[in-house]
């Protein structure tokens, strides 16, 4: 670490220290002044030897146990960072180096778990309904539901989902380790839309590494790092591909489609559904899509809209409706003289034109917006 490097960093450490309690709210909008400190703390994060880790990290915890928001968000913005480097530490087998790194994840953990009160947090989610119209899809562009007894019981009634309480947490165990770590990552990906550049960057390294840590593509890769493999579970792969996805559409195209890659693969060696599932979602929605190259500007997700119901047809078009439109047109040519050849009587249009647009409407009704939305 170079001698300017540790300079800026422990000017960090101390500032914070003589600084009141009603300077923080200015202190914190300051920060993003501070062009020389975010790459300086990387560098300190990554030397697990370095001496100025331990007080690193003590003052990472005092920014989120602040409750200031934007200083939370600093703290969070070098989450992968910290996540990868207790993790190879841990496939070391080095417990002396990763006590400080390991300490400020299980802070921030159980600062999340409760709310102000101390009182356990119960996270909830409402599964969107298809027969509902929202900002991905309209009821009518899938055509009329079936009234069935079920569908009539069923009608204005959401399916929610809770998470929690969660357990609070006083050290790691390979059994609570990727319970905790999931989590950390959930409460990453509420806050994307604030994460720097290097922070979506070191995201997409951490999927990347966690993936194919041991396997062939290691080689393929050529990263040369630890040759271990690392256990990962379902949810923490949904929790990366969550991410990773924010990171394709503002600016990380590169890394981003190599880490989605990377973690469809070991998705399919673990045989995992959730992860298959959302990760070839975003995928097949990214498919041909232009993505923003450009990493300044508003932080966004790209979503391709289904049209309007002035758009498209309320009646789901069908072969067999074709076909009586072609059997009524055939019908009326013997009839009607007045109709040119090959001109439809009610359309218009040439019978080539008239079956491209029923072709059309046909690929309109079965139009599919992206899955990995409705479960992020």
């Amino acid at each position: 670490m170079l001698a300017m490097d540790q300079g800026v960093v422990e000017e960090w450490l101390s500032e914070f220290k003589t600084l009141p309690e009603t300077a923080v709210s200015s202190y914190a909008a300051s920060l993003k002044d501070k062009g020389s400190l975010v790459p300086a703390l990387y560098k300190v994060i990554r030397e697990n030897y370095s001496d100025l880790l331990e007080p690193v990290c003590h003052q990472l915890f005092e920014f989120y146990r602040s409750g200031e928001p934007r200083l939370q968000r600093f703290t969070l913005q070098f989450l992968p960072e910290l996540v990868w480097s207790y993790l190879l530490v841990t496939a070391a087998r080095d417990p002396h180096c990763s006590g400080c790194i390991e300490a400020l994840l299980l802070g921030i953990y159980n600062l999340e778990i409760v709310d102000k009160d101390g009182q356990s947090k119960v996270l909830s989610f409402t599964i969107p309904s298809l027969s509902k119209p929202s900002v991905y899809h309209e009821p009518s562009s899938i055509g009329s539901l079936a009234l069935t007894e079920g569908a009539l019981a069923n009608h204005g009634l959401s399916r929610v989902v809770y998470s929690g309480p969660h357990l609070q947490r006083e050290t790691f165990t390979a059994q609570n380790r990727f319970e905790v770590l999931t989590f950390l990552l959930l409460c990453y990906n509420a806050s994307l839309s604030y994460m720097s550049s290097s922070s979506l960057q070191s995201l997409c390294q951490l999927s990347s590494r966690v993936s194919i840590c041991g396997y062939p593509r290691q080689q393929v890769r050529r990263y040369k790092g630890i040759s271990s493999r690392l256990m990962v579970t379902s949810e923490f792969l949904v929790q990366l591909i969550t991410g990773i996805h924010f990171a394709l559409c503002n600016g990380e195209v590169e890394l981003g489609s190599r880490a989605l890659d990377d973690v469809l693969y070991r998705a399919q060696l673990e045989l995992f559904p959730e992860a298959l599932l959302v990760g070839n979602a975003i995928k097949s929605s990214l498919h041909g899509a232009s993505l923003k190259a450009n990493k300044e500007g508003t932080r966004s997700i790209q979503v391709e809209i289904t049209p309007t119901a002035s758009r498209i047809s309320r009646n789901a078009v069908t072969s067999l409706s074709i076909r009586g439109h072609r059997w009524k047109r055939h019908g009326e040519s013997h009839t009607s003289s007045g109709c040119g050849d090959g001109v439809h009587p009610l359309m218009g249009h040439s019978s080539t034109s008239n079956i491209a647009y029923h072709l059309k409407l046909v690929c309109i009704s079965n139009f599919k917006w992206p899955l990995s939305l409705m479960l992020t």
